[in-house]
């Protein structure tokens, strides 16, 4: 077990991708500090963690504040004596089209994703400093921060930024040995199981059953358990050469993200007026160099198809 004698926190482990975050890391030796809102959700976790064989704790509180971040860090080494590993998985939705978003809901969600992803990076990087430690950073993202989706327009500006940070933590971090990347997973959520799209995967997986290959293969969806391993492996020595780096994980499918480059560069002596704009404008903004946005699925194949759906083409 590459992890024996690190400790790590995996924040919004109660359940779901976190919790599988954690028992993977406690699988490869990692003592883990669970974290949750809920008193009796964390005390689930660390059960079942402990019941495979592993250690654990709980510091239930709210990610987002500095406080949150200061009681995390002071669970794991008041406990486990040190701190080698941080994931920062905390997150809420609030999905709204953008006229009826409100502040609150744009608030919430920037407050858990990326402020609590901030708080508990400063706090953990300050404590890996003192105590001259290599540690591993291991950032949340998503496709929606990566490509924008429709109804979330404050959760792809909090996972944007969370890549945004990782990508200046990296030159930061470098010289304390401290590496830190952000993982893009694509896999069954409390979410997912609401889209119809996914409704055949999703029932697949909740039967104990392999999800059809066109979910696995082609989309790169799917489960929890297919993304905690590129956790592990980022939290281990194996990765130390891995830093400021975007990573996407699902199904049969590993995805290295390139981060944003120039897709075309015209010069023109004196600048680029108005006039100058308007007369190579079929050249500078042609369909070759305009940029896509959202994300695209792949048509389902007719088997796959929600059975709703395929009431309605008979």
């Amino acid at each position: 077990m590459s992890l024996n004698g690190k400790v790590a926190i995996v924040t919004g482990s109660g359940q779901g991708l976190g919790l599988a975050y954690a028992r993977e890391l406690a699988r490869q030796g990692a003592a883990v500090v669970i974290n949750d809102v809920n008193q009796e959700t964390a005390a689930a976790a660390v059960a079942q963690i402990e019941a495979d064989g592993g250690r654990a704790t709980a510091v239930v509180v709210p990610v987002g504040s500095t406080d949150a971040a200061k009681a995390l860090v002071a669970g794991a080494v008041d406990t486990f004596g040190r701190l080698d590993i941080l994931v920062t998985n905390a997150g809420i939705l609030r999905d709204k089209s953008l006229l009826k978003m409100t502040d609150e809901d744009f608030d919430l969600v920037i407050n858990v994703h990326l402020k609590g992803t901030f708080t508990c990076v400063r706090e953990s990087f300050a404590y890996f400093k003192e105590n001259n430690i290599a540690g591993r950073i291991i950032t949340i993202g998503s496709p929606t921060g990566q490509r924008g989706n429709f109804g979330q327009t404050n959760y792809a500006a909090a996972k944007a930024g969370i890549v945004g940070m990782v990508r200046t933590w990296a030159l930061e971090m470098k010289r304390a040995g401290v590496t830190v990347n952000s993982v893009i997973p694509v896999a069954a959520t409390a979410m997912t199981k609401t889209v119809p799209y996914f409704q055949k995967a999703v029932e697949a997986d909740e039967r104990g059953e392999a999800m059809p290959s066109f979910f696995r293969h082609d989309l790169g969806f799917g489960t929890a358990d297919d993304v905690a391993g590129l956790i592990a492996f980022l939290a281990s020595d194996e990765a130390a050469g891995i830093t400021g780096q975007a990573i996407g994980a699902g199904g049969d499918r590993l995805q290295v993200w390139t981060h944003p480059e120039a897709a075309s560069t015209e010069y023109r002596e004196g600048g680029w007026s108005y006039e100058a704009l308007r007369e190579n404008a079929g050249t500078l903004f042609g369909k070759e160099n305009l940029q896509g946005y959202g994300e695209e699925f792949l048509p389902l194949p007719e088997e796959l198809q929600p059975e709703p759906a395929k009431a309605e083409a008979r």
